[in-house]
Formats: C-alpha cells, sequence, structure tokens
C-alpha cells in the first residue's frame, strides 16, 4: 500500500492591492513551505523503510553459520538443539502457570477454568482424600448479585446427581431455597409465627449405629447443655456464672429424668423451681440457693416460652427428620429478616438438624448455613458454630458458610478478643475458601484473611457475574460457573425483578 502524499501549498488570504515585491515574497514563503514539507515526507518514508528492513532482517531464520556480526559465535556446523523430554509435572516448573495439574475429574463439573478453558471439577470428599484438603469445609463469599448463591445450589444438584450427596439447610432465612428442596424431592419445614410447624431443639436426634447407651446419654446431654448455655448467653448478653451452668444443668438433667422428651418449658420450671425431690447437688447447701443461681437463667430462657418465640420450640416437634431424604430446609422467612430475634431461630433450628446428622454412617452430607454472618455476630452462637465445623471430619460433612464478605466474620468483636480469635480462627480452619466479586474498600480484608498475593486480589472488583477465585487448598483457579437452564430456574434469586416474571 502506497504511502505516498501529493503536497501542494496555496495562499488564503492575498491583499486587494498586491504589489510586485510582496507577491514575489508569498511565493517564495509558499516555495520554502513546499520544500520542507516534502523533505519532511521523504525522512519520515524513509526511516519507515529502514524500519521495515530491519524487521525483515530479524525475522529472517539464522543461517546455518550464525549471524554474520561479531560476537555471533559463528560456527561451521549446523546449529541442532537436542529434543528434551519431561514429565508434565516437571514441565509446570519451566512453564509457570501454564501446565498446572488440576484437581481431577472425579466430582461434580462446576464449569471451566477461565485462563485454560478446561473443565474445573470438584468435590470435597473426594480432595480429602487425596491429601489436597485438610477438611471439608467450604467459605463462600461474594456481594449481591455475583452469583454466590447460584453457584453453591447448583452445586447441591449435581453433587445429588454425582455422588448421592446430600443437603441441609438449617435456617433458610428468605425461603429462596424452597424451590430446590422440593425439585430434589425434599422436605421443607416452615416456621415462624401463625404456622403450625413446632421443633423442639432438645430433640434427642439419631442414634448412630453401634453406640452404646451411656455414650449416646452423654453425647445428647452435652448437645442440650450446649445449646442452652449459647442460648441463655446471648439472651443474657453476659458469659454465665459458675453457678449457673450448675443450676443450668441439673435443671436439664432432671427435665430429662422426669419426661420422655424434655422441653424448654420444663428447664425454665425448674430454674424457678428446683425438683426438691432429687438431692441437692456438692456446691449448694439449699433449695434456695439453687433457685436463686437459676432465677435469672430461667427470665432468660422464658423468653422462648412466653415471649415472641412461643409457640415455635417450646413444644414437642411436629415434624421429624427423615434421613432419606435428599434434601431438607427449616424455612425461617415468616420470621422477617431484620426480627432481632432471628440469630436465636436460626440457633435453635440449626441444633434441631446438627441433632440428627450426627451419624458417621449417614453418607456425604453437606449442612449449608447461609447468611452465617447473623451467627457469627453473636460469641455464643459463634462458640456452637465452630465446635460443629471440628466435627465436620468425623461426621462426614461438609458445612458451608455464605455471607456476602469475610470482613462480615473477620471484623466481629474487638481486636484480640475471643470473638475475634474464634471468627477469625473459623475462616483460617476452612480448607476451601470461594471469592466472587468483592467491593474495593473490601480487598484489603479478604487478601489479608485468605492470604491472597496482589494479583488475585486485584481481580476481584473486576470478576464477572458467574465468575469466582477458588482457593482450594494451596491452590488458586479462577472458575466461571455455568449453569443450564433448569438449574437458572431454580437457583435465581432476582426472578420477582425480572419484568416477565422469571
Amino acid at each position: 500500500m502506497s504511502t505516498h502524499r501529493k503536497v501542494t501549498t496555496s495562499s488564503l488570504m492575498i491583499p486587494q492591492r498586491e504589489t510586485m515585491a510582496q507577491r514575489r515574497a508569498r511565493r517564495a514563503a509558499e516555495r520554502e513551505l513546499l520544500r520542507g514539507a516534502r523533505q519532511h515526507g521523504a525522512a519520515t518514508a524513509a526511516a519507515r523503510r529502514a524500519a521495515a528492513a530491519e524487521e525483515e532482517r530479524i525475522r529472517r531464520a539464522i543461517s546455518a553459520a550464525g549471524e554474520q556480526r561479531p560476537h555471533a559465535l559463528r560456527n561451521r556446523r549446523r546449529f541442532t538443539v537436542p529434543t528434551h523430554r519431561a514429565t508434565t509435572r516437571n514441565l509446570g516448573g519451566v512453564y509457570l502457570f501454564q501446565a498446572e495439574g488440576g484437581l481431577g475429574a472425579d466430582g461434580m463439573l462446576i464449569g471451566t477454568e477461565v485462563y485454560t478453558a478446561g473443565s474445573f471439577f470438584f468435590d470435597p470428599w473426594v480432595l480429602y482424600e487425596a491429601g489436597v484438603l485438610t477438611n471439608p469445609n467450604i467459605f463462600l463469599v461474594g456481594e449481591i448479585g455475583s452469583g454466590k448463591s447460584a453457584l453453591f445450589k447448583s452445586m447441591v444438584i449435581r453433587a445429588r446427581a454425582c455422588g448421592g450427596h446430600r443437603a441441609y439447610v438449617p435456617g433458610d432465612v428468605k425461603g429462596e431455597w424452597t424451590p430446590l428442596v422440593q425439585a430434589l424431592g425434599g422436605a421443607v419445614i416452615a416456621v415462624g409465627p401463625g404456622l403450625p410447624n413446632r421443633i423442639n431443639p432438645l430433640d434427642e436426634g439419631l442414634r448412630p449405629v453401634g453406640l452404646s447407651d451411656e455414650d449416646w446419654a452423654r453425647e445428647v446431654r452435652a448437645h442440650r447443655l450446649e445449646l442452652l448455655r449459647s442460648l441463655a448467653e446471648w439472651l443474657g448478653r453476659r458469659a454465665l456464672a459458675p453457678t449457673e451452668h450448675t443450676a443450668l444443668a441439673i435443671a436439664l438433667d432432671t427435665a430429662a429424668e422426669n419426661n420422655t422428651v424434655p422441653l424448654l418449658p420444663h428447664v425454665v420450671s425448674l430454674l424457678f423451681a428446683p425438683d426438691q425431690a432429687r438431692p441437692l447437688q456438692l456446691g449448694f447447701d439449699s433449695y434456695d440457693r439453687l433457685r436463686d443461681a437459676g432465677h435469672e437463667l430461667g427470665h432468660l430462657l422464658g423468653v422462648m416460652v412466653s415471649g415472641e418465640l412461643a409457640g415455635m420450640f417450646d413444644q414437642p416437634s411436629t415434624v421429624a427428620f427423615d434421613p432419606a431424604l435428599p434434601a431438607m430446609s427449616v424455612d425461617i422467612s415468616r420470621l422477617g429478616e431484620s426480627n432481632p430475634a432471628m440469630p436465636l431461630v436460626m440457633t435453635c433450628a440449626s441444633s434441631w438438624m446438627e441433632a440428627a446428622v450426627r451419624d458417621p454412617g449417614g453418607g456425604r452430607r453437606f449442612m449449608v448455613y447461609d447468611e452465617a454472618w447473623r451467627i457469627m455476630r453473636e460469641l455464643p452462637l459463634l462458640r456452637r458454630m465452630q465446635s460443629q465445623w471440628k466435627l465436620a471430619r468425623g461426621l462426614g460433612i461438609s458445612n458451608v458458610a455464605i455471607m456476602h464478605r469475610y470482613s462480615d466474620g473477620s471484623a466481629v468483636g474487638d481486636a484480640g478478643s475471643e470473638q475475634r480469635a474464634l471468627a477469625e480462627g473459623l475462616i483460617a480452619d476452612t480448607a476451601t475458601r470461594i471469592i466472587y466479586r468483592q467491593k474495593a474498600d473490601q480487598i484489603r480484608t479478604t487478601a489479608d484473611v485468605v492470604g491472597l498475593n496482589s494479583e488475585e486480589a486485584g481481580m476481584l472488583p473486576g470478576l464477572d457475574r458467574g465468575i469466582g477465585l477458588w482457593r482450594v487448598g494451596n491452590r488458586s483457579v479462577v472458575v466461571k460457573n455455568t449453569l443450564t437452564d433448569a438449574e437458572v430456574a431454580l437457583t435465581d434469586t432476582d426472578q420477582r425483578m425480572h419484568a416477565d416474571g422469571r
């Protein structure tokens, strides 16, 4: 393609009475301008030709004897490079980030790796057995609209199809898991004001096979006592005194002895009026002292019996946990997201469901804590959550915490406090961290909590919907979650925003 351009000059304005001398001067200036423009054009063209020639010279293959220039290491023999063979494991060290071994093809198909376009498979139990993960727990964060809910709902669907894994949602705050659970053939238990279902959080749950009567009784008592202590500490906004611990344990033991299945009203009544037919425990010299120790506890736990939560958790369960179902959820959306008692309700529902999945022979199960930040912000409830996290490997459970951002959990409590340490430890002890799009002001916290490098942290604000950074053990993978049409219908949390009602 020719780059030659014709250059001309012309005067824009000529005086009406131009003299001969002025005309000669004007024309001389035009010729000088034309000459300068042509010289500049010629120099530019020459430079362009020289650059093209140099580029062509660089492109030419080196001759058999090498380039003809000083220090070119010319040799009379043809230059050859011997063939080198190596495994992809070794080549991965030569071509960094281009020969990643991947996690294998066992488990559920999540989508595609963004940078390699390869398929990405994931199963926390398979990777735990392979030594990639130290535990099967998962933390999933992402701002609203980033696709985090759709991701894990699609994982539940595929996990059921691929490995027969079950999923339980003990506290569905928004009721958005109901369509999915029903589509899988599971059961949805709706609890709230005006609803007929009742859940007794002191139910003993399902007994593991092979556990002796004594061990089973000890395990049930510990589970019930931990729940009651957590509820009392949350309601009282303080730690229990030693005498209160003892009074609560005595009331629970008495309620269990006097009733086939103890209820919260039984425990509250015995805190106000201890059973005098039962011998006094060491540390109390009179029933009056025992009653005084449990008096305030009775008022605190009485909220569950006569307060706004009355009728939800203070009666025998009207529903039963069925371990054969593929999925179950406890829908507590009737209570309202802004209700201050929501963490309390989530704890009771979680305790009831956790008691039912303590059998290690129950198969591989997801326990999904949606809106987990509501629990992590309360120290007594956070302690319960941490104990559940530590039981994951022994019970074959993958605990899944879903939140908007890591600062919801890592920034709770004062620096150096027990609450801050528990929250940060809970996140650190989770082997799989999935991060979807985060706002710029959350990048530093996220990078510190998860241990991201600058490149990983820098990509978080720009992640498109459905794309997330997966930290699986010590590996980092950017994955795009691909949904089928059927999954979109079951996982869309914005259906009310669509004009067509989808």
